[in-house]
């Protein structure tokens, strides 16, 4: 029997889930400013982010008894190691530029997906995606603000989010329907947490009880944004739902003009328009193929194949 409520269900998980993305960058930008102390180096604070997010998602795991088994670490592997470095990358993005710009810019990950599905899956482009890639890609030139002096640093580092996180959304492909989405989550924040462990040691730091705070708040936000995404996903195609996760973009602005007083200007709007529109198009035309590609992390690390 069909449930007629489901898509409703489904734009309010997302529209949840999105609220809680943008607030992991808020909190990523405060962690990793001067804001709460010494800044936290953004190894720091993706470290932090796989911490607590499976200290969670391992409770979760444990009261409904999930069993792991049938894995394909390889893909794990791959798919938690661009995630983790697009998640650093964002972090770093959001503490050095307006979060409604940042998020932006991470949203040309579906479109570096798409161009990386060309060589790696063999998918063929036709022109209305070249189409949908290009208006994503104007967007990109307007946010990255090129001067006769040089493109924005805090700007590529967004943009090299965006590679990363369309990388990981080939090996969320490949995992896509192979195993439960909880044993996804765990998974990838455990392998996430060996990476982010590792990498962290040359520049840790004590942090400070706020920072502690904030860091606890970025993995428990990111892990309940991950668990709104994967029934909102069971709930809806993902042509549906993907338009309906660009409200990340409102929720980043509304953050920052409340908590850092930060005004997005007319540049900031019109990337973010045109970024918006080419991913639109894009989801448009994945539901009329009927095959839709999987949506790219978003900020901060999200995705869990579904």
């Amino acid at each position: 029997m069909t449930d007629r409520n489901a898509p409703a269900r489904a734009i309010a998980l997302i529209m949840v889930a999105t609220a809680f993305i943008a607030m992991t960058t808020l909190l990523a930008k405060a962690v990793g400013g001067p804001h709460l102390g010494t800044p936290l180096h953004p190894l720091q604070v993706s470290h932090g982010r796989f911490l607590f997010a499976l200290m969670l998602i391992g409770t979760l795991c444990a009261v409904r008894r999930q069993q792991v088994r049938d894995v394909h670490w390889g893909w794990h592997a791959l798919r938690t190691t661009f995630g983790w470095g697009g998640a650093t990358l964002m972090f770093a993005a959001a503490a050095r530029m307006p979060l409604s710009d940042a998020t932006a810019i991470s949203f040309l990950s579906p479109v570096f997906a798409m161009l990386l599905a060309i060589p790696l899956l063999g998918e063929k482009v036709g022109p209305v995606r070249w189409t949908a890639a290009g208006f994503a890609l104007v967007g990109m030139l307007i946010l990255l603000r090129p001067t006769a002096g040089a493109i924005q640093p805090a700007a590529m580092l967004a943009l090299c989010a965006a590679v990363s996180m369309g990388a990981e959304a080939i090996f969320i492909k490949r995992l896509s329907g192979s195993e439960p989405p909880l044993q996804v989550l765990l998974i990838n924040n455990s392998l996430g947490l060996c990476i982010a462990t590792l990498a962290v040691l040359p520049v840790w730091q004590m942090p400070s009880t706020e920072q502690w705070a904030g860091l606890a708040g970025i993995g428990v936000a990111m892990a309940l944004a991950q668990i709104c995404y994967v029934n909102a996903m069971r709930m809806a195609d993902a042509s549906f739902v993907v338009p309906f996760t660009y409200a990340t973009l409102i929720w980043a602005a509304l953050y920052d003009a409340a908590v850092f007083g930060v005004i997005p200007d007319l540049v900031s709007w019109t990337g973010a328009a045109v970024i918006v529109a080419g991913g639109v198009l894009l989801a448009w035309r994945e539901a009329r193929r009927g095959t839709p590609v999987p949506p790219a992390p978003l900020p901060g690390d999200a995705a869990p194949g579904e």
